[in-house]
């Protein structure tokens, strides 16, 4: 019999990207402080975060594959989280405007019955368009990305902002990056097809 999967969030985001996968998972909120260390990059950050949030379930999903995943954004070398606010949300638009923003998602799945962890951070570059204040606003307002890295939905209108797309697989951008999920559970022995 293999192992159970846990995802170790309670993002519907992430939760509707494992779905994808069509294999059974149950979810559980990790309890963890997620600020930056000082001096810490941010894939050193997303990376830290997503094993913490994976190893952070495994005393009470034992026997459980744990999946843990962070994301930030930086842009012109500064790390943004989620904007919280509308107004965060405007300024963070603003500084994207005419930029390429990186984001970088980390990705962690631990195996509780062992204690091993695999830890990657995936990159995705999103080349944004020149936007203007009332396209920002007017997007702000019709999505409301307040819990969103970078203050946009890639799944939803948030695709209008964009010039480009650059990475390896479409889905870290929402943040749970599946090519490799796929390949670290292949690891454990999980096939998903």
């Amino acid at each position: 019999m293999t192992q159970p999967i846990l995802l170790a969030s309670t993002s519907p985001f992430r939760k509707s990207l494992l779905e994808k996968l069509h294999y059974p998972f149950e979810t559980a909120s990790p309890d963890i402080d997620e600020s930056a260390l000082p001096g810490e990059t941010a894939e050193q950050l997303v990376k830290r975060l997503a094993q913490a949030k994976a190893e952070a379930c495994a005393g009470q999903y034992g026997e459980h594959l744990i999946i843990g995943s962070d994301q930030v954004c930086v842009i012109a070398g500064q790390i943004l989280g989620k904007p919280h606010t509308l107004e965060n949300a405007v300024h963070q638009l603003q500084a994207a405007s005419g930029q390429t923003v990186t984001f970088y998602t980390g990705l962690c799945l631990h195996n509780a019955k062992t204690g091993n962890s695999q830890v990657v951070c995936e990159p995705f570059h999103v080349h944004f368009r020149q936007l203007t204040e009332t396209e920002i606003r007017n997007y702000v307002a019709l999505e409301q990305p307040l819990n969103c890295a970078g203050s946009f939905k890639s799944e939803g209108l948030g695709i209008a902002l964009f010039d480009r797309l650059e990475g390896r697989d479409p889905n870290t951008l929402v943040g749970l990056p599946l090519i490799a999920l796929r390949e670290m559970l292949s690891r454990e022995g999980i096939a998903i097809l």
